[in-house]
């Protein structure tokens, strides 16, 4: 018995010096004004993130954010949770591609009105590996389906099928 419980203990430990945590997320600002119609749009987002890697292939993590965005008079505040499994496919020296898949909730406040939503996506992606603790990461495009539902209203879905570079976010990770 005491084997087994020495065995498990070596295995629990082997795991845990292998795998990393890492914390990291993104930071976005976005201006715009309509020359044609004076809207002026202003966007704040910040994205906390932490994770852990499982081995060289496997990692699982969580994003936490927010988002305020001002049109014109009209403000609105966009609350995020999005848990996700990140599947390692190519890793080139310091360059590692991979795929984010998981799900998402959102909560949107706008004045009086508010909205719950919630998807699932597959969003590829690029990590440079900087140094050793520190990794470049970036996010092209989403693959996924999501549902909101505002109060008094009908629930809208949409479907998300590319690699749109409209959509591209970068952040930073710290690898422990």
């Amino acid at each position: 018995m005491k084997k087994i419980l020495m065995t498990l203990v070596a295995v629990a430990m082997a795991t845990t010096m292998n795998a990393q945590w890492y914390v990291g997320g993104t930071v976005g600002y976005n201006y715009t004004k309509d020359k044609n119609t004076d809207v002026k749009s202003n966007t704040f987002v910040i994205t906390p993130e932490l994770g852990y890697n499982l081995n060289e292939k496997w990692a699982v993590g969580m994003k936490i954010g927010y988002a305020y965005n001002k049109v014109d008079d009209a403000k609105s505040n966009e609350f995020v949770v999005n848990p996700y499994a990140r599947y390692t496919f190519v890793k080139l020296d310091k360059v590692n591609f991979f795929v984010d898949g998981g799900f998402e909730y959102n909560y949107v406040k706008v004045e009086d009105d508010s909205a719950n939503g919630f998807g699932i996506s597959f969003k590829p992606g690029v990590a440079v590996n900087l140094n050793e603790k520190i990794s470049f990461v970036a996010h092209v495009g989403n693959f996924g389906w999501s549902s909101a539902k505002a109060k008094n209203a009908k629930s809208v879905q949409s479907v998300d099928l590319g690699l749109n570079l409209a959509s591209v976010d970068f952040g930073l990770y710290y690898n422990f």
